[in-house]
């Protein structure tokens, strides 16, 4: 048998002053510290991809966007609509059409004038507004709500960069009221 002699100045018989932490429980305290620096950057990245995510933009031609996602709603603005006056035809693409930037996908035709429409972005359309056949009408009274006049699955979403805020297409439209 084996017997230690253990002297008493060798034992260490104080008490630690904080408790050891298992390794993994350190670990997991690291990484909640890290999270909680990172949380700032972390918003300003949700909320910079929901802006993108759920915005609209504008076009100088006076056509809207409105995007979630890669899902874009698409129609003339308010200014527009105040231009032609009463719209009395509206003429719309067919669901499957594909369309670039600058190609007209639908005519409006009012009392005094008829336009075509032009896409502001690359796109392929999913769905037109077909209350518009009966009621083009509804384009002059909710021109970018109710009158909407395709939805599509976007193509590009680069092409958004090109596209005005709301603050900058109203800059643009006084800008235009003036000449």
């Amino acid at each position: 048998s084996l017997t230690l002699a253990l002297h008493p100045h060798t034992l260490n018989t104080a008490k630690p002053t904080q408790p050891t932490q298992p390794k993994a429980t350190m670990m997991m305290s690291i990484a909640f510290k890290a999270s909680q620096a990172l949380r700032p950057a972390a918003r300003r990245f949700v909320a910079t991809s929901q802006a993108r995510c759920m915005a609209t933009y504008y076009s100088r031609d006076h056509e809207w966007v409105s995007v979630d996602g890669d899902n874009a709603t698409i129609g003339i603005t308010d200014f527009a609509q105040a231009a032609l006056g009463d719209l009395v035809y509206v003429q719309l693409p067919e669901v499957g059409d594909s369309f670039e930037p600058g190609d007209s996908f639908a005519a409006v035709e009012s009392v005094k004038a008829a336009n075509d429409v032009y896409s502001p972005v690359t796109c392929t359309v999913t769905d037109i507004n077909e209350e518009l056949g009966d009621e083009p009408g509804i384009v002059n009274d909710s021109p970018e709500e109710n009158g909407w006049l395709m939805k599509a699955k976007l193509g590009n979403t680069s092409e958004l960069d090109d596209l005005l805020n709301k603050e900058d297409y109203d800059a643009f439209c006084e800008e235009e009221d003036d000449h």
